[in-house]
């Protein structure tokens, strides 16, 4: 019998787009709306802005708490959330300052609230990985007129590292970075990613206009790195639990926590970097550095 018999059960078929399995396909197009969406938000406003972030920190706070606990809401995941709802409030309202007080604070309380848990250490260190990126990229995007091509730069860094580290990993390959807490990752794909952060500085300077070029390709390249590190350090806790994503909110991708990890860490050191240069006007000195 053939298999166009119509007497026999055909399996189910697999349909494809431009040759991409249909996994693929769904995580290439809901990054492009969240990107679209998160870019729409960024742009339109500071305050706008500080809502998206707190929409990212909230559950950043729940996929920690999950994971770390294994129960939310509980007692530590309130006070995470506030912590963080009252640092995104403060930072909009340029009292950044006072944001990071009560984070800390937040945090102290958060692992006390643990104790009982034997999570207390990672529950207060919950509470300064979500708080301290909202606060940086509030105090940055805040600083007008160039607050949003400071954010956007960092977030363009980070992207671009993901990338070109997929890509030269995966054409290149070679040895393992650190195969026990990531095994696809590989050193290619690091020079790759850090090499093309370095690129699309120099190319965000001189397609907006603004920023030293010489400075924002240096930057690029250590964010890369930074965000590189923050990729790993993810990995590393979500091996510690067992588990394989931070959470499922976000189809393809996993939590928000899987797909901020970078951003996490280049978004702290671009704000302490732009701070160390000139407190006053961080988005300037972040961008020409000086």
């Amino acid at each position: 019998m053939s298999s166009d018999d119509p007497g026999k059960p055909h399996p189910p078929r697999t349909y494809q787009l431009g040759g991409l399995s249909p996994e693929l396909t769904q995580r290439i197009g809901s990054g492009v709306v969240i990107g679209v969406a998160a870019l729409a938000l960024t742009y339109w406003s500071p305050f706008v802005f500080a809502l998206l972030l707190l929409l990212a920190g909230v559950a950043m706070t729940w996929e920690w708490g999950r994971m770390v606990r294994g129960a939310m809401p509980d007692a530590a995941g309130i006070v995470h959330a506030l912590a963080v709802a009252a640092a995104v409030a403060l930072t909009v309202s340029d009292m950044a300052g006072l944001g990071i007080a009560v984070t800390l604070i937040g945090s102290i309380a958060a692992g006390a609230l643990s104790v009982g848990s034997g999570q207390a250490r990672l529950s207060a260190l919950g509470v300064l990985y979500t708080g301290l990126p909202v606060i940086s990229l509030g105090w940055l995007r805040g600083d007008e007129p160039l607050g949003f091509l400071a954010v956007l730069f960092v977030i363009v860094a980070v992207v671009v590292t993901d990338v070109a580290a997929y890509a030269s990993g995966r054409t290149i390959g070679g040895p393992k970075l650190w195969p026990a807490v990531s095994p696809n990752k590989t050193w290619s794909g690091l020079i790759g990613g850090v090499g093309g952060a370095c690129v699309a500085g120099a190319l965000f300077s001189i397609l907006s206009g603004s920023g030293n070029v010489g400075w924002l390709a240096f930057l690029g390249l250590i964010l890369g790195a930074v965000a590189q590190a923050g990729d790993l350090a993810e990995s590393a806790m979500k091996r510690h639990f067992g588990v394989k994503d931070s959470g499922d909110l976000i189809p393809g991708h996993g939590g928000v926590m899987d797909r901020l990890d970078g951003i996490v860490t280049a978004s702290v050191l671009a704000a302490i970097t732009a701070f160390t240069i000139d407190a006053f006007a961080p988005a300037r000195a972040l961008l020409y550095g000086s």
